[in-house]
């Protein structure tokens, strides 16, 4: 994301209500952590760049350990710390509670028979029911995603989720994949968002909500779909521009044949001479007679027909290209350090990415030691999930929120819904793309929503939990011992002339230097 300086903001602001009423009121840990180079760097900027946002608890962690440690622990995550009612929210829903595979059999199980229903009306009405409920468990794991984004420990972790989920982008929209973003977040982006590129790549690769997505179900031997073949390479791996051809597309599309879904409990009938190729997983399945058998040549290297191995193949082959390196190094710089990153830095995380086989975390404290970084931070503006998650981090601080809904609306208002693009490239990370009047509208709109205590993030979903109003309390130590160095002489004089808590804590949200990170 390329750097704003805050005059720039302060301009653009100037157009909307925050400078209207402003007017107004004039009237685990390695035992021995990596050095990260940070001892110069302020805590509260280097939280806003590494966490989904930097709040009172997180600064005196930060403080008390030292910024090298707080990173490594980041980078090298143990077992997630979460207040004990959030854990109680997550391990309550259904998405938690069922498996994944039952859950979408069950389901589709459901549409076919709503399809033998005769009367019109009554068909309707479980077609009606049967969307309803898809809505609820998409909802369900927004809810869990977003919880886990304001409340978890390892924050880096849960960033790097999002990135990855972005990357690897599939809309809930299509076919009844809101009934499985839920377990492709949890299953297949989370446990590898700081591990190894090749074992993320893998669990994408073999997961149902990314064969549906893209239509890899339908590519069969003789019926060649290339959709998935083309995005996996352009996309996930190497980029455009990075040598491939049309011939690789279609033979990398080969290769893919007969990987698809699942979604009943019978197994095809395979042919004898064929049954021991078949595979089963969950919902996925890898169909021997929907495969091409022949030999391909992919970047230049034969690639024997021999079934399902051949993905993994492609796979090993994908993931070690230098084109990869340098395009997922480059990705990952345009996220935590602008839009357009050096070359310099590209190319010495590219050379730690292939050194150490694509381990993310490694590539990361390449990121994180050098001097761009430093000299990025506070300078990129945020995106609205970053804007969402960093003003309630802020302004709750560790006290558990009772819904999520108002934060999975306020995303949906500002264009940029959890697994909400349509297209398979994911939510541009680039600044320019969010920053407009109308964002910045409803950004004041969010703050004063939240600075009031009148969000309705407090107010219960289930009719057995009580409702607990929270007014949030942003004029505390570390407002003072931190945020306060932070702020310029307009948004000062603001808060200086706030008429109430209410219209204060407005004014903080919706000020220019928060919109940075």
């Amino acid at each position: 994301m390329r750097k704003i300086p805050l005059t720039t903001m302060r301009s653009l602001t100037v157009a909307v209500s925050f400078l209207t009423i402003l007017a107004g009121c004039a009237s685990t840990s390695p035992s021995r952590p990596q050095e990260f180079g940070l001892q110069a760097v302020k805590a509260d900027a280097l939280l806003n760049r590494i966490t989904w946002g930097a709040n009172s608890s997180s600064f005196h962690e930060i403080k008390a350990i030292g910024a090298d440690h707080f990173l490594a622990q980041q980078l090298h995550p143990g077992d997630d710390r979460l207040p004990l009612s959030i854990e109680t929210q997550i391990n309550n829903l259904t998405i938690s509670q069922r498996p994944f595979d039952q859950l979408v059999i069950a389901l589709e199980q459901r549409r076919k028979q709503i399809n033998t229903i005769a009367d019109d009306d009554e068909k309707k009405g479980a077609q009606r029911a049967y969307q309803e409920e898809l809505n609820r468990l998409a909802r369900e794991a927004a809810t869990r995603s977003l919880l886990r984004d304001t409340y978890s420990h390892n924050q880096l972790r849960e960033q790097m989720t999002w990135f990855w989920l972005n990357h690897f982008n599939v809309h809930q929209g299509k076919h009844n994949l809101r009934a499985m973003v839920g377990d492709y977040e949890e299953n297949a982006i989370r446990p590898h968002a700081l591990g190894k590129f090749r074992d993320l790549l893998t669990a994408t690769v073999h997961h149902p909500a990314m064969l549906r997505y893209l239509d890899n179900e339908q590519n069969a031997a003789n019926h060649i779909n290339e959709n998935y073949a083309r995005e996996l390479m352009e996309l996930h791996t190497l980029g455009v521009d990075s040598g491939y051809t049309q011939k690789d597309v279609q033979e990398l599309a080969r290769i893919l044949t007969g990987a698809g879904v699942n979604l009943g409990t019978e197994t095809p009938r395979i042919r004898p001479k064929l049954q021991n190729q078949y595979v089963r997983r969950g919902l996925f399945e890898f169909n021997p007679q929907r495969h091409d058998y022949g030999d391909k040549v992919l970047l230049g290297k034969v690639v024997r027909g021999r079934g399902l191995m051949e993905i993994d193949e492609a796979i090993d082959l994908l993931s070690r290209q230098p084109a990869t390196a340098r395009f997922i190094s480059r990705k990952l710089a345009a996220f935590f350090v602008g839009d357009d990153p050096s070359a310099a830095l590209v190319q010495r995380m590219s050379n730690v990415f292939l050194h150490t086989d694509g381990d993310i975390a490694a590539t990361l404290a390449e990121l994180f030691s050098s001097p761009e970084f430093k000299q990025s931070l506070n300078h990129e503006f945020k995106d609205p999930v970053h804007y969402v998650v960093s003003a309630v981090r802020l302004a709750y601080d560790g006290k558990p929120i009772l819904n999520a809904g108002p934060m999975i609306g306020w995303l949906q208002r500002m264009g940029e819904p959890l697994y909400g693009r349509q297209t398979p490239d994911g939510f541009p990370l680039a600044s320019s793309a969010w920053i407009s009047p109308g964002q910045m509208t409803t950004r004041f709109e969010i703050g004063k929503a939240i600075g009031s205590g009148s969000a309705g993030l407090f107010k219960a979903d289930e009719p057995q939990v009580h409702d607990r109003p929270a007014f949030p309390q942003l004029a505390n130590p570390f407002f003072y011992e931190s945020l306060q160095k932070t702020l310029g002489a307009t948004t000062r004089q603001a808060l200086d002339q706030a008429a109430s808590p209410q219209e204060w804590n407005a004014f903080l949200l919706s000020s220019p230097e928060f919109m940075v990170r």
